[in-house]
């Protein structure tokens, strides 16, 4: 009966080990604010598509991405004020700040050259291990972090703030995050960062396709043709002008996430675990602090 129950206690601490930790759980008022911003986000990325030729909103085609960009930043902000008050504790802006700093100077490195950006390889890794709502949180953060290093502040910011959080949370929420190991994890991990690679390039790219002047190309955003029309202008956009540089962001994600995904996957696990961020700190009542072990 003893070495059962010993049995037992080792398989239940086991269970408790492999079960991933979340710094964030997501409550209603947290989810609540992520379908709003993205709401938004799908109508100030899609307006092009959404508003009809006739449409007072295409008479401000060059207005409109300012317009909803002031818009995003507020609902980032309020995402991120709602999901800090569901649970983003100390330990968790730590972690936060950690991993938003350590992409921000990654950012540089590649310099956007063929689209070589180490750092989006970082963020499926981190979305993977501390779930959705950190992860919309963290692909913000550093964004909008790797923007101010890098000078990149302009109407285009608050769109590639809120892409890199839904390309941050997507990875939160892939299946199996307590069971999934080894070589399958990463070749999901490696799949799912050379699609997203290709949808971030693509929703960036209708952030930046009605800037252009239609008189300037005859593939920029036309506010009096029609749907279909516009469809495949920006089609032809997309093939001249990004999709070298969206194939090398996805080359290079997938690359990083196969040869390192093993061993920052541990470290981010072994850090999550040692946080403890779903054991609260208790007090003694000699007023020592209680910590998880």
């Amino acid at each position: 009966m003893t070495a059962n129950r010993a049995v037992s206690r080792d398989r239940s601490r086991d269970r408790s080990r492999d079960r991933q930790a979340r710094a964030v759980r997501l409550g209603p008022r947290s989810v609540a604010a992520l379908v709003l911003v993205g709401a938004v986000g799908v109508a100030g990325f899609g307006w092009p598509f959404l508003a009809p030729p006739d449409a007072s909103l295409n008479a401000h085609a060059q207005d409109a991405p300012w317009l909803f960009a002031g818009v995003l930043v507020l609902l980032v902000a309020v995402v991120a004020a709602t999901i800090s008050e569901s649970g983003l504790g100390p330990k968790a802006v730590a972690m936060l700040g950690v991993l938003a700093a350590a992409g921000a100077a990654l950012r540089p490195i590649g310099a956007g050259t063929a689209g070589l950006e180490p750092m989006f390889f970082l963020m499926v890794l981190s979305g993977r291990v501390l779930g959705p709502g950190f992860g919309f949180v963290l692909g913000s953060v550093t964004m909008f972090a790797s923007a101010l290093l890098t000078g990149g502040v302009g109407p285009w910011m608050p769109f590639q703030m809120l892409a890199m959080g839904w390309f941050t949370m997507g990875a939160g929420l892939l299946p199996g995050p307590d069971r999934l190991r080894g070589r399958a994890e990463l070749l999901m991990l490696a799949a799912y960062g050379f699609l997203a690679a290709f949808a971030y390039g693509t929703v960036m790219n209708l952030a930046g396709w009605t800037f252009m002047n239609t008189l300037a190309s005859n593939i920029a955003f036309d506010p009096g043709a029609s749907v279909p029309d516009n469809l495949a202008r920006f089609l032809a956009y997309c093939l001249t002008t990004s999709l070298g540089w969206d194939g090398g962001r996805a080359a290079m994600t997938v690359v990083l996430i196969l040869a390192l995904g093993t061993p920052v996957l541990k470290a981010l696990r072994r850090a999550t675990r040692r946080a403890a961020f779903e054991t609260p700190v208790t007090f003694e009542e000699a007023g020592e602090v209680s910590r998880p072990t």
